[in-house]
């Protein structure tokens, strides 16, 4: 595949396009029509740069796995052991990501099982291989002892993930409908400690101040 010939802007727009169709759609379901014009290049031209279909499928499930384990798994500080302090630096490190790929948390759905049994074989080894996950490292190993003692702690963090879910689901539908060069990262981060302290008047017998990092 030549696609890492090309300049670095039409690259980028190949690769966000086929995310997000394949994403959406599924991998059978993908068209290469809808990424190429998605993306502002011929069809001819891209296939002249990434092969065929598969070839385009399996180039993006390792580009963007390989993204999300160098630039946002392994950055995160598990050494952070309060919950909201966690998920506030994961925050700003999907942040960033959305910047350049708007699709990249939607990863997880190209994990499906396709027509592609070369594609299925590359799935499955990954998920068998992966280092980390997101969910089960983020709220591992936390602090506990700023939890209320009357409460469930089991069932807060259950609470506290919800959230977490629904918010990053907003911050998704808004950037979406206004478009990541509209998007307002210092509102967006602004939002969610006024979220984070309130989650903490609930939960904690005290109120920390948030960190970055």
């Amino acid at each position: 595949m030549n696609i890492s010939k090309l300049d670095k802007k039409r690259k980028i727009a190949i690769l966000n396009s086929a995310l997000k169709e394949f994403t959406i759609k599924g991998y059978d379901e993908a068209s290469t029509n809808v990424i190429a014009k998605e993306a502002d290049i011929s069809k001819a031209l891209m296939f002249h740069y990434i092969g065929n279909k598969q070839e385009l499928f399996l180039f993006i499930y390792d580009y963007f796995e390989e993204v999300l384990e160098n630039e946002y798994y392994s950055k995160i500080n598990l050494k952070e052991k309060d919950i909201f302090n966690r998920l506030r630096q994961s925050y700003l490190l999907q942040l960033e990501l959305l910047e350049q790929y708007p699709w990249i948390l939607e990863f997880d759905k190209l994990a499906t099982e396709t027509s592609s049994e070369e594609i299925n074989k590359r799935i499955l080894n990954s998920d068998k291989n992966r280092n980390v996950s997101e969910c089960f490292n983020l709220f591992n190993d936390i602090d506990t002892t700023k939890f209320r003692n009357d409460l469930d702690i089991k069932k807060c963090i259950q609470f506290i993930l919800w959230s977490n879910v629904g918010f990053t689901n907003k911050i998704l539908e808004d950037i979406r409908n206004k478009g990541v060069q509209d998007s307002n990262n210092e509102q967006i981060i602004s939002t969610l400690d006024g979220y984070f302290d309130e989650l903490q008047k609930v939960f904690y017998t005290f109120k920390e101040e948030h960190k970055d990092g």
